[in-house]
């Protein structure tokens, strides 16, 4: 057999795709999910396994195998597989402090301090403050979070208030905390000080969240109408004091899950353990037996209080409460995978790299591809990673300093991650608050804001920190 037949017999390389052929799945996807969420109110996870299906095909079409491809999906579910684990144990976690008082706790004392009138700005600042203590946003928002909109619930306040008060709290922690695992990626990818990206993000996220603070302030004052009044409130504490035994003590629990991740206990265990308090709680003091801790668990709280509002309040938690959420972050990432795998995530970013001439349209452009990598890729460390390999030669260039880069890399990549349903952060946020990402999101202020006051400065120079001899 001649040389040339060896070589015909061999699989040629894939091509590169363009542009247009890497937005078909993007497009397809957009279309499905307009039809299928917007339209019909339908889930977004058929759209998504559909949307991988045209990704699929257009990889095979430009010479990828399906193994391959497959290969890809299986990689961008691995990347996700830490956040499907706290995912799970935050819905075990919830169930059992529902169970043991805890959250019941935290409702009643809650009630005894809130008013309609400044319950948003003061849910806000109270989730930055535990965010920055422990570095976690989902922490946060499955824990303090879940008690808050329990609280604003009975309150008369409108759960997508509630809730977008939530993330944008727990976000600014996040994000400005050394404790967070994004704020120390993205000044490694970007080659920035830890200490440095801190302090650059200031400029940023600190006007963001007094803006922040101010917009809830007013929608307290002009947009929300409570329908709780005290007659009301104190007839559901009732209901509260009469199915749990509601003391301060109880609050501890979630002292002791704050103090543990403050001490750097990795997340996981730091989680379990929180539940395994709430499941002795359940048992010690709640008075539910051994095989009901199991079943709540397993299957959530399902109270029977007598309350239809006490009721909706707490039927919440559980894993398979979670299973919805961590079946969407699945096909999510699958479609991501298939994405990376086959060169149409590099060729959009590319493309979006080759508009980037000034220092402003380079910021807006990193803006604009983190947040599409949490639309597409979607995954928030992926949302900081790729384009801080993109970005970080071309940042050089325009004579920035590396904390420009990581500083983008968090306003967009971290900050847009809870906006978008699907993504890992949008999917948890969803499912740890009993609140659609659609819901919030206009009154996520402070993810709103970050990234548009970033573009801000980066047409405008302000703050902009250059390399030495620029």
């Amino acid at each position: 057999m001649s040389d040339s037949d060896n070589t015909s017999n061999l699989e040629e390389a894939p091509r590169k795709p363009g542009l247009a052929v890497a937005l078909i799945p993007v497009i397809a996807l957009i279309i499905l999910l307009g039809i299928n969420v917007f339209k019909f109110d339908g889930y977004p996870h058929i759209p998504l396994i559909l949307a991988t299906a045209v990704a699929g095909f257009v990889g095979i079409r430009l010479g990828h195998s399906w193994e391959s491809l497959e290969k890809g999906m299986i990689e961008g579910i691995q990347v996700s597989m830490k956040a499907i684990l706290i995912l799970m144990i935050i819905g075990i976690l919830i169930g059992l402090w529902i169970a043991g008082g805890i959250v019941p706790a935290l409702i009643y004392y809650g009630l005894e301090l809130m008013s309609p009138g400044w319950f948003l700005p003061a849910t806000c600042l109270v989730c930055a403050v535990v965010s920055v203590s422990t570095g976690s946003s989902w922490t946060t928002a499955g824990t303090v979070g879940v008690a808050l909109i329990g609280v604003g619930n009975v309150l008369g306040v409108p759960a997508g208030m509630s809730a977008g008060a939530v993330v944008s709290g727990a976000y600014f922690g996040d994000k400005m905390s050394p404790l967070s695992d994004t704020t120390n990626l993205a000044p490694a990818v970007a080659g920035a000080e830890l200490f440095d990206h801190i302090r650059h993000m200031l400029w940023t996220t600190v006007p963001a969240l007094l803006i922040s603070i101010v917009l809830y302030f007013v929608l307290g004052l002009f947009s929300v109408k409570g329908t709780a009044d005290a007659s009301s409130v104190q007839v559901i504490q009732a209901v509260l004091n009469e199915h749990f035994k509601i003391s301060p003590l109880l609050l501890l629990a979630a002292v002791l899950v704050v103090l543990m991740v403050v001490f750097k206990l990795p997340a996981v265990p730091a989680m379990l353990i929180g539940s395994g308090v709430g499941g002795l709680l359940a048992l010690g003091i709640q008075g539910v037996s051994f095989a009901g801790v199991f079943d709540i668990a397993f299957d959530g709280f399902k109270p029977d209080t007598g309350s239809g509002d006490v009721d909706a309040l707490l039927e919440k938690g559980g894993l398979m409460g979670m299973m919805n959420t961590v079946s969407l972050i699945l096909c999510a990432m699958s479609f991501g995978g298939v994405m990376e795998k086959s060169g149409m995530l590099k060729a959009i970013a590319e493309s979006i790299l080759r508009l980037a001439k000034s220092t402003g349209s380079l910021i807006t452009a990193t803006v604009a591809t983190c947040f599409g990598m949490n639309v597409i890729a979607p995954d928030q460390y992926l949302s900081i990673v790729v384009p801080g390999r993109m970005y970080r030669d071309a940042y050089k260039e325009q004579g920035l300093h590396p904390v420009n880069l990581s500083r983008t890399l968090e306003d967009a990549g971290t900050l847009s991650s809870a906006l978008v349903p699907w993504n890992t952060c949008g999917a948890f946020m969803g499912g740890a608050l009993a609140v659609g990402a659609f819901e919030y999101l206009p009154f996520a202020f402070l993810n709103l804001l970050t990234p548009l006051i970033a573009i801000f400065y980066g047409f405008t120079g302000k703050s902009l920190m250059k390399l030495k001899g620029n």
